[in-house]
């Protein structure tokens, strides 16, 4: 019999868009011994078909309640990945930015965590002030427009609560 595979450590980083997970992950593989996967949100919204976007990616609010359903199975696939990765002893980074702000509760999350059950996983809530990422998302040239008496857009203000609720990271 052969020797048993070391696991391959795993980082879930989980925060809003333009946190700074993408930068995060960059570092993490360029300076952290051994081989570290991307196998984060962006990297998964490129295999996903244009009509099944933004899938993983899906802000909250229930916008797109015609791709909500797929949702779950795509963040299964892509912690089921994470999950492979590990058992084979390679080591991976996730930036990703969970909630659960969809039409209905899909519980995502808790799902997402048992298919990592028994590796080593940490999952850290990557938090960012949100007048830094309202400067982040200026830019970098996405829409910055705002409605009502608020200066920042609505979607925004969405990620920044949902993705923080208790739980949630």
């Amino acid at each position: 019999m052969g020797q048993a595979q070391e696991l391959g450590q795993i980082i879930i980083l989980n925060g809003v868009p333009r946190s700074g997970k993408s930068s995060i992950v960059a570092v993490i593989q360029e300076t952290f011994d051994g081989l570290w996967m991307n196998l984060g949100v962006d990297r998964f919204m490129q295999m996903t078909p244009a009509r099944y976007l933004p899938g993983i990616g899906l802000r909250p609010g229930g916008e797109r309640q015609d791709i909500e359903p797929v949702v779950p199975i795509l963040y299964s696939a892509m912690y089921e990945s994470i999950a492979a990765h590990s058992r084979l002893g390679l080591n991976v980074v996730v930036d990703v930015g969970h909630h659960d702000g969809y039409a209905m509760e899909r519980g995502i999350l808790a799902d997402s965590a048992r298919r990592l059950n028994g590796l080593p996983v940490l999952f850290v809530g990557v938090r960012c002030p949100i007048e830094i990422i309202m400067e982040r998302r200026q830019k970098t040239g996405w829409n910055v427009g705002s409605t009502g008496d608020s200066p920042i857009p609505h979607p925004v203000q969405l990620w920044q609560r949902e993705v923080h609720i208790p739980g949630i990271l």
